[in-house]
């Protein structure tokens, strides 16, 4: 087998999977010798159903470049970075104690601030730092705990010691990312991990859940997780870990602050927030106090920390922990706070503002990594970073010379690393790849907790340095083995105690509902454009004249009135597709991630349609193939969904775009201008013919099809079964029961369906149904106005 010739790098290498004699290690000799049992073939099916639970689940991660980001397949390495259970309690340890020793960093830096008048710490990396934040200066006082959860990246060196590489506490990312790659591992080896003594990462999550609750206190008011919204790249993590928690997610168009307090702005009133899990970089958490260019965050945040009304999971401004530069004034803080160094040191770095450490730089350039000291990115993971070389990416010795010695205290050099190596599986084969580990800290009521796991980050060669996936790195879950059986995890309570309900109201930001409502819409609209496009090339199938095919309104709508060709007239329903899967990117918590599967699928058929060159004929069964699947995804969400206000909103976009689409059908195929059999063609695109000849005994004509379309209360596609429905769902929503006088939402939505009730079919006439459309929309700005802005 290709595995079975797996060699370490060997050398200056420790390798995680290899000891020093070239055996395989005892904590990784069963899953070695599971492996070992399985064929090719099954390798890459079992490969190939994790990454396909990554894609359904979502699980992306954003590639970017000079023009624009997409949205590329979550690089997960198959096999996973296997330690032993003691060596995990050892490395434990040392990282709860840097998590402490931070905790009392960042205290004196926004209280005493004795580190820099003693001098163990230069006032310049606070003064001209961009990420100590002057507006929190005096916040470093009082017992409530300052960090609550943080992540540390971490590698081993060639003498088999673990450093800490770097310190990621302002918005630690990747504990989320660690449950999806778990869960995407147990699909790749499902037999071997359910059975085996790999410690389970659910009762971490349970914890730290309580640990918010606790942090939260008897405030009134959320829980909420502030991330930067659906471009960001760890957008996916803010989702899932707000799903998975029971958060709240916001963004910052949803926050305002209102006489005091942060709020929430949902469909029924601003809401108040108490605890704020901050995912953003703190200089964008307040663009009054802090950056004024801010379009993330919310003005007045600060203030309310300041005055206690809001509480932060992490203290904003926590990031200067993360600053390159201190990193080379830690172990001497330390030694001075705790008599001793860390037990679990950083990588070797010093601050070229200092002659010494300038010149020691310079003295050992060649084995140095050098960089901007004020930056909070990891050396190793920044393409800015210098080297001394020849290569494309390196600098001149005489370069960095000039450049540390006119404006050293703008760098760092650090120690270039040689990380230990593990196995990765490339193009059927296992090879050997640099690795270093993210470990996530979570605090708790008998103190920090680490998650029983991690998130390793594994290079895409040799190179220790190309982690990033922008650089073509990969990830793997990384497991613990005990030497015990091990208790089931679950994040379910297993006490019996009282339960608490909301309100009938759940809280619903309005974004949410704004993108809830337009998710609706838009994909109400692809399908009816795939039933009227279907319809055309039918009957162009069938022999008709392009002009003859449909009315000229609807060939106005759907093709610019010129014959399209086949791959181009699926853009009209392409488009609004496209658009719907953007609604609903940005409500992932609050929308089923099996309709997130058949949507996106969806997307993915529209686009192999579109690809094809298919014979006139095939059309309509191409189309009658995708409005199969749109129906069914529009059955799943609406039988999954549970009936609350984000439903309404989902369900009243559906209605007024088929009500307002229904209006330009119907004033289309009755007008005086209409083709022969247009009566005939309103039914086929409102998928009623059956229902036509059920209620009628005679053949279509235009008041059998009015009543059936227009008037009917019984039939799920007539105008008034959807305005009735819209009514209904506007009486249940929120500030609906204001007394005697209507909502202008309610108001509206009452006239257009008291007129199609007390309507005859013989008084509906296009310019009626024309000017009705135009009410229906009025009805959407409406509730656009009262609910969504």
């Amino acid at each position: 087998m290709a595995y079975a010739n797996y060699v370490a790098a060997g050398g200056a290498h420790s390798d995680e999977m290899l000891g020093t004699d070239g055996l395989v290690k005892p904590v990784w000799a069963s899953f070695f010798d599971h492996l070992s049992r399985l064929t090719p073939e099954d390798l890459s099916f079992r490969f190939a159903r994790g990454d396909q639970y990554l894609r359904d689940a979502g699980v992306l991660f954003r590639q970017y470049d000079e023009t624009l980001s997409t949205e590329r397949e979550w690089p997960l390495s198959h096999i996973p970075v296997i330690l032993d259970e003691d060596e995990w309690k050892s490395i434990s340890a040392g990282l709860i104690e840097r998590a402490e020793f931070l905790e009392f960093v960042l205290r004196d830096f926004y209280g005493d601030n004795t580190l820099v008048s003693s001098g163990q710490l230069p006032a310049t990396l606070l003064s001209q730092n961009p990420a100590w934040l002057r507006p929190m200066v005096g916040l470093g006082g009082g017992s409530a705990h300052l960090l609550n959860t943080l992540s540390f990246e971490i590698g081993r060196g060639p003498d088999g010691r673990w450093w800490v590489i770097s310190d990621l506490v302002e918005a630690p990312s990747t504990a989320g990312f660690a449950i999806e790659n778990r869960i995407a591992m147990s699909r790749v080896f499902p037999g071997f991990l359910n059975h085996s003594n790999i410690h389970r990462l659910a009762g971490f999550f349970r914890n730290f859940q309580q640990t918010l609750f606790a942090v939260k206190g008897r405030t009134k008011g959320e829980i909420a997780l502030l991330s930067p919204g659906p471009m960001n790249q760890n957008y996916p993590e803010h989702t899932y870990i707000a799903r998975y928690l029971g958060l709240l997610l916001v963004e910052g168009e949803d926050l305002i602050v209102q006489d005091g307090k942060a709020m929430v702005r949902t469909v029924d009133a601003a809401k108040p927030i108490s605890l704020l899990w901050n995912r953003l970089p703190s200089t964008m958490f307040d663009p009054l106090e802090l950056d004024p260019t801010s379009m993330l965050g919310a003005a007045g945040l600060v203030q309310a920390v300041r005055d206690g009304a809001l509480k932060t999971v992490n203290m904003v401004g926590a990031g200067v922990l993360e600053t390159r530069a201190l990193m080379a004034f830690l172990p001497k803080i330390a030694r001075a706070h705790l008599g001793r160094g860390l037990a679990l040191p950083n990588i070797a770095t010093w601050w070229c503002g200092q002659e010494a450490q300038r010149d020691h730089v310079l003295a050992h350039s060649e084995q140095m990594m050098v960089g901007n000291a004020f930056s909070t990115r990891p050396l190793m993971a920044d393409p800015a970073t210098l080297t001394i070389g020849n290569g494309p990416d390196n600098t001149s010795a005489d370069s960095l010379e000039k450049m540390l010695r006119t404006a050293g205290r703008d760098y760092v050099g650090q120690e270039a690393v040689t990380l230990s190596t593990t196995p990765s599986f490339e193009n059927g084969e296992m090879v050997a790849r640099p690795m270093c580990i993210r470990i996530s800290l979570g605090r708790t009521a008998d103190g920090w907790e680490v998650m029983p796991g991690g998130y390793a980050r594994i290079s895409a060669g040799a190179d220790a340095k190309a982690m990033a996936m922008q650089q073509g790195g990969k990830v793997a879950d990384v497991w613990i083995a005990s030497k015990t059986k091990l208790p089931a995890s679950t994040l379910l309570s297993q006490e019996t105690q009282a339960i608490t309900r909301r309100s009938t109201h759940a809280i619903l930001p309005s974004r949410a509902a704004d993108n809830l409502f337009w998710l609706g819409r838009y994909v109400e609209r692809s399908e009816q454009n795939m039933r009227q496009c279907r319809a055309y090339y039918a009957r162009i199938s069938d022999g008709a004249d392009h002009n003859d095919a449909i009315p000229a309104y609807m060939r106005a709508h759907l093709m610019d009135n010129v014959a399209p060709k086949a791959r181009d007239i699926t853009q009209r329903f392409a488009e609004p597709l496209t658009l719907g899967l953007q609604s609903a990117s940005r409500i992932n918590d609050r929308f089923s991630p099996d309709g997130m599967m058949a949507l996106r699928g969806l997307a993915g058929q529209i686009q192999a349609f579109q690809g094809r060159s298919s014979l006139i004929d095939e059309i309509p069964v191409e189309i009658s193939s995708l409005l199969r699947q749109t129906t069914g995804f529009s059955g799943l969400v609406h039988e999954n969904m549970y009936r609350s206000d984000g439903w309404r909103f989902l369900s009243i976009g559906v209605s007024l775009e088929r009500a307002a689409n229904m209006c330009s059908v119907l004033a289309a195929c009755i007008g005086k201008d209409a083709p022969t059999g247009a009566l005939d063609l309103s039914l086929e695109i409102a998928d009623s013919v059956g229902s036509h000849r059920s209620r009628f005994v005679v053949l279509a004509n235009t008041a059998s099809v009015v009543d059936l379309l227009g008037l009917d209360l019984q039939n799920p596609r007539s105008i008034r079964y959807h305005i009735s429905r819209t009514k209904d769902h506007i009486a249940h929503l929120p500030r609906q029961d204001t007394g005697h006088l209507l909502s202008e939402v309610a108001r509206q939505t009452l006239m257009v369906e008291t007129q199609l009730a007390t309507s005859q079919p013989d008084e509906i006439t296009p310019e009626g149904l024309i000017q009705m459309r135009q009410d229906i929309w009025d009805i959407s700005n409406a509730l656009n106005e009262y609910y969504l802005v």
